[in-house]
């Protein structure tokens, strides 16, 4: 029996899709919790135009994705931190810090855990951070950390 998985069912498959079970299984088990749908046409139909929205959508983050990289490009983040003697930080810059600062200078809404710092920041100076915005588009933001006064 062809069924439509309607959530991910460990040894079957994924939500959305496809799958030939036995006819006693899908009766007794994936029915009556709803995991699956019987494999009508329209249910098939409904599936298809499901995919179909869901790689525009895909397509359409990716296009998003890209577009940002190209704004960070122009970007330089300034921030400001209290440091000791010989410059060194007291702390260090976070990514939080920086997500921050992207958004209150160029507007530009970066989620922290999307940001990536080899080594913490934690001398004054100019710094490039990973931006790894998903769909395999990976940008770079440039940072720059003054001396508050």
């Amino acid at each position: 029996m062809k069924v439509i998985l309607q959530q991910d069912v460990k040894g079957q498959g994924k939500k959305g899709q496809m799958v030939e079970v036995s006819e006693g299984y899908a009766r007794n088990f994936l029915l009556p919790r709803k995991m699956a749908v019987p494999a009508t046409a329209d249910a098939i139909n409904t599936m298809n135009l499901k995919e179909k929205a869901k790689k525009a959508e895909e397509a359409r983050q990716k296009a998003l994705a890209e577009e940002t990289a190209e704004k960070l490009k122009e970007c330089m983040v300034k921030l400001t931190a209290r440091a000791g003697a010989g410059g060194k930080l007291f702390g260090a810059v976070t990514t939080k810090e920086i997500s921050e600062g992207l958004q209150k200078q160029f507007g530009i809404d970066i989620p922290k855990q999307k940001l990536v710092l080899e080594d913490p920041i934690k001398a004054f100076g100019n710094y490039e951070v990973k931006a790894r915005l998903g769909f395999e588009v990976v940008a770079t933001v440039y940072v720059s950390v003054f001396e508050e006064k």
